[in-house]
């Protein structure tokens, strides 16, 4: 297993900035997820570790060896692409052998490091297949068991699973996922599927305009965002300008346009009469019939606005005074809610998350 290490990595082209001073370390057999909007730099990152193309400054290693300029051939990593970029004229077996036989490797050993590698993506039964002769997902597996084949130092996977329908996604990320830790791979997979992501990571780096902006653990990342940007494009919330009106040693009183509510101190410096950004999630708020006389902590009254019934969730708009907030109801009890009725949102303090206040944010 080798440790991916990019230090201070920078490359333009003309005048945009493609990466920007970028610093990662990927650990031996870690599986690690870049995400971003379009544009961002996932891919371009992903070349420079493959090498197709050599950053302007800064250093790529594998280990301790430094291949910064060493060319795509002399890196030994593997690569699975969007499209697949199978031969369709070579039949299964072919197909997994081309790297090898590129190599020089011979034919007894070519036979039985395909047959392993066939065998370890489930696509044993399909050797002697056609790729015309396949669906999308065998496809992506003899896709996968190429770049597998050569023994790769590090796995390159760019978007593997965005030409697959949704169904077949479900099933392949796991299944990358599987194939990755069972042969204890180091993996750098790029993917705009935020859920993918979510689902697959050990650790996730999300990017933005060549940067990267926060790694870590999926639950870290979702719940505990260090900024908006990274609040609004991991999942779905609801974010809120909010000034702090009151401060204690665990608990902060924010007051924003639904009202005051509580929230848990973050651990960064927060102050009287700071502004920040809160971000509510969708599903941790929670609705209940409006009762006279009755306030809740935390609470947010409103009247429900529209409603899409989605089968496990139903997806509200609440309206509060001029706020509009969405709010998911899991397992819903009926297809649809009735709307302009008046109800209570209220959210635990635990899922009130405060983040620095950026205007250019806005």
């Amino acid at each position: 297993m080798t440790a991916v290490t990019l230090r201070k990595v920078r490359l333009s082209f003309g005048d945009t900035v493609a990466l920007d001073e970028v610093d990662l370390r990927v650990e031996p057999g870690e599986l690690f997820l870049l995400v971003g909007p379009s544009g961002c730099g996932k891919t371009t990152l992903l070349r420079s570790i493959a090498g197709f193309v050599i950053p302007e400054g800064g250093a790529v290693l594998f280990g301790d060896e430094d291949v910064t300029r060493l060319p795509p051939h002399r890196r030994n990593t593997g690569m699975v692409f969007q499209s697949f970029a199978l031969w369709p004229h070579l039949d299964v077996t072919e197909n997994v052998a081309f790297g090898l036989r590129e190599r020089g490797i011979g034919r007894q050993e070519i036979d039985e490091q395909v047959r392993r590698a066939l065998e370890s993506v489930r696509m044993g039964r399909h050797a002697a297949r056609r790729i015309d002769q396949l669906s999308g997902g065998e496809q992506q597996r003899v896709a996968l068991a190429r770049a597998l084949v050569v023994r790769p130092r590090c796995l390159l996977l760019d978007e593997p699973l965005s030409n697959l329908d949704a169904k077949l996604r479900h099933s392949m990320r796991d299944e990358i996922r599987r194939v990755c830790k069972g042969s204890g791979l180091t993996a750098v997979y790029v993917t705009h599927d935020q859920k993918e992501a979510l689902a697959i990571a050990d650790r996730i780096g999300v990017m933005k305009e060549g940067r990267i902006l926060q790694v870590g653990a999926p639950a870290e990342i979702y719940r505990r965002p260090i900024s908006r940007i990274v609040a609004g494009f991991i999942g779905e919330t609801n974010l809120l300008e909010g000034t702090v009106a009151e401060t204690s040693a665990k608990e902060v009183r924010v007051r924003t346009a639904a009202g005051e509510l509580l929230a848990v101190r973050p651990d960064w410096d927060v102050r009287d009469d700071l502004k920040v950004w809160v971000s509510l999630r969708p599903e941790c708020l929670r609705l209940a019939p409006a009762s006279v006389g009755s306030s809740p902590p935390n609470a947010i009254a409103g009247t429900l606005d529209a409603t899409t019934y989605l089968g496990e969730i139903a997806e509200h708009r609440l309206r509060s005074g001029n706020l509009y907030l969405r709010v998911y109801e899991l397992n819903p009890g009926a297809a649809s809610s009735p709307v302009d009725r008046s109800v209570v949102a209220t959210v635990s303090p635990a899922d009130v998350v405060l983040l620095p206040f950026d205007g250019s944010d806005a």
